[in-house]
């Protein structure tokens, strides 16, 4: 392919060549690279287009995600976001995204890639390699809130690297729920149980919250010590107290995480700071710190998600697109 030319790549081919293996295997790198500081990933930016009720009125949000991938010398850009409103009545996914790369020798445009799906397998894959680095052990119970999409691709991914002994859902749509328990059964080692109090869900060694709730559902007073909380809602989905309660606050990107989500919130309020994080996930997967026996503690671990996870998976997708013809070449500049 001539060095002008961009390589359009869908989200079948990238279905084609990637399978949950390959996404959990390039996180773990990812992380690894944020923990030897040879990636370089700039806090996000957002476009928020009514997501809060604000001007203008499309129920909607864009982030804009940079990054600079050493271990492939390779740049990009993700423009992701997700709507609801006039979306959502059209029958369109949530997310919708785009990830553009560029050789960072010539600033050319190498590849453009669909970029919502590569969102939501990384996104499971970083909660798996989380649990990589905080579990120590091969099996693990889980309770899930939510039944979406990304609650799909976290068990997939998680399943990839441990035994799922038990699962318990709750999700306010009951019938959501049992649509996808019959889907994640095959990912499953153990029972899948849906339940209607949020309590009961509270109670596995590993929660994981993939809603868009904008309150609370998750309480402080439920958690036993030794439970580690994935809050991955855009929003905030547990009690301030139970943050503040926490043991150990492990990352992905700490000024990110400062200023998003879970701790979004007490941040504002000068109650957290840099200095409450114990951890980041780059920190731990190359072994710069040890997350210790967590078997005594309540642990929070928030990978927000940052653009150099999909740059990397990008540029893994785009290496063997060319490497099997695959992908459409298409001149810009023509």
């Amino acid at each position: 392919m001539e060095e002008r030319n961009t390589l359009l790549i869908n989200q079948s081919t990238i279905r084609e060549l990637l399978d949950i293996a390959d996404f959990n295997n390039l996180v773990h790198q990812t992380f690894q690279g944020l923990g030897d500081g040879t990636v370089i990933n700039p806090t996000k930016l957002t476009l928020d287009l009514g997501e809060t009720g604000g001007y203008p009125p499309y129920e909607g949000f864009m982030n804009a995600m940079p990054a600079y991938i050493g271990s492939q010398d390779i740049a990009g850009l993700k423009w992701v976001g997700g709507f609801l409103g006039e979306r959502k009545t059209a029958g369109l996914p949530y997310i919708t995204g785009m990830i553009l790369l560029i050789n960072p020798h010539l600033g050319t445009f190498t590849a453009a890639l669909e970029g919502a799906y590569i969102t939501n397998m990384r996104t499971g894959a970083q909660t798996a390699n989380a649990l990589r680095y905080l579990l120590k052990k091969p099996s693990v119970t889980i309770g899930l809130y939510g039944a979406g999409m990304q609650a799909s691709t976290n068990i997939r991914a998680i399943a990839d690297l441990f035994d799922i002994t038990e699962l318990i859902v709750w999700n306010h749509r009951r019938s959501t729920a049992e649509a996808f328990a019959e889907k994640m059964q095959e990912h499953v080692k153990g029972n899948i149980r849906i339940v209607e109090d949020p309590w009961e869900a509270s109670q596995a060694e590993v929660l994981i919250t993939v809603t868009p709730a904008q309150t609370p559902l998750i309480k402080a007073e439920w958690i036993k010590k030794g439970t580690i909380i994935f809050p991955l809602g855009s929003f905030q989905e547990i009690e301030d107290e139970l943050i503040l309660k926490a043991d150990k606050i492990i990352v992905d990107h700490v000024e990110q995480a400062l200023h998003r989500g879970a701790l979004k919130k007490l941040t504002g309020e000068g109650k957290l700071s840099e200095k409450n994080i114990f951890a980041t996930l780059g920190e731990l997967a190359i072994g710069k710190k040890e997350a210790g026996d967590l078997s005594q503690d309540i642990t929070l671990c928030i990978p927000i998600g940052t653009g150099a996870m999909d740059v990397a998976i990008a540029g893994e997708v785009y290496r063997r697109a060319l490497e099997k013809g695959m992908g459409y070449a298409f001149d810009f500049e023509a």
